[in-house]
């Protein structure tokens, strides 16, 4: 199984020991290192800047919101670090939810889906280098429908390091699982949890069997891990540590009725439990939603509590889709934990 470590997105500003982290990581051999964006920091400056000090680690960003950038414009950064890079670049696009694409990048979310699948068709255009770009699509055209009429189609001056980049799809429902399977090259997935594992199998079953499918599941990429790995004697101490963060995505993040994140803890069997956290973080009163987190919620998605459980648990993990194992933990322990994934 590869291993991969995320450096996630920044709030108030630069979180501290991220440097650290990518030289650490590029060191023991870990294989990938990805960075985010949500509405502050970008995912591909720090991921060119701390990146920079490593020589062999695949760099991906986990993820490029689609809405932020025009396809070509996504084609050309991807294509540029790849050169950088000598060939390291990973391009995790997603979505997004529609606060942030509407609100933020002033951008229209519905058929997120078709847009998505039109907008990596027009990035592998790009970077393929084949012939002048042209696209006709529903949400997407090159050149534009409405202009001048002076747009011609072009071809990137930049010639490719490499004229396919792997491309991930971050996915949290079914069927955006499902279109990862059929076009992307692998699937970032957020608050996976070995309890939800034949239901990912389904959803990506489903992709691969569709006509004209990328890849098997014997050649496709899913990476993810536990939300956190915090050793601690103390269970409730350390689900203490990752309560407001799960209470902020499944209260939080996105509006009531569309909030993807808390509809995976719906799928997971919390469906009381997350419209309690909901309810109390939409109407303010953030530390009670914290505090409704149960501690079996935590225990599905981390890995908390002594090392000796930590490590039990982990075998579960291992068994699942997942082929490449993020963690998210003290850099300190990654010789720990790469003793124990491999």
């Amino acid at each position: 199984m590869r291993i991969a470590v995320t450096a996630g997105y920044w709030a108030a500003g630069p979180p501290p020991g991220v440097a650290e982290l990518f030289e650490a990581a590029d060191r023991a051999g870990i294989d990938q290192i990805w960075t985010a964006e949500a509405y502050g920091s970008d995912a591909w400056t720090p991921l060119a800047w701390w990146g920079s000090r490593t020589s062999r680690i695949q760099l991906g960003t986990a993820v490029s919101q689609l809405s932020a950038r025009p396809p070509v414009t996504l084609a050309m950064t991807a294509m540029t670090m790849d050169h950088l890079t000598q060939g390291r670049i990973l391009l995790g696009i997603g979505t997004s939810n529609p606060q942030v694409v509407e609100g933020w990048y002033g951008q229209p979310y519905p058929r997120p889906l078709e847009r998505t699948r039109e907008y990596i068709d027009i990035v592998r255009q790009v970077i393929a280098r084949r012939e002048p770009v042209s696209y006709d699509g529903k949400h997407y055209q090159l050149p534009l429908r409405a202009g001048t009429g002076l747009g011609k189609p072009l071809r990137s001056i930049l010639h490719p390091y490499r004229t396919e980049i792997p491309i991930y799809l971050g996915a949290e429902g079914p069927k955006n699982v499902a279109l990862a399977a059929e076009i992307a090259d692998g699937w970032n997935v957020i608050f996976f949890s070995p309890v939800m594992n034949d239901f990912y199998a389904d959803a990506l079953a489903q992709g691969f069997a569709r006509p004209g499918a990328r890849h098997t599941a014997g050649t496709f990429d899913v990476v993810g891990g536990p939300l956190a790995i915090i050793e601690d004697d103390d269970i409730e101490r350390a689900a203490d540590h990752i309560r407001p963060t799960l209470a902020l995505y499944i209260g939080g993040m996105g509006a009531r009725g569309v909030n993807f994140h808390h509809e995976v803890f719906v799928r997971m069997g919390y469906e009381a439990e997350a419209r309690k956290i909901q309810d109390l973080y939409l109407a303010g009163d953030r530390k009670s939603a914290i505090a409704a987190v149960p501690t079996k919620l935590v225990e599905d998605v981390a890995l908390i509590g002594p090392w000796a459980k930590i490590a039990d648990e982990l075998q579960r993990w291992k068994q699942t889709v997942l082929t490449t194992f993020s963690v998210h933990g003290d850099p300190r322990q990654l010789e720990r934990l790469i003793d124990l994934l491999r």
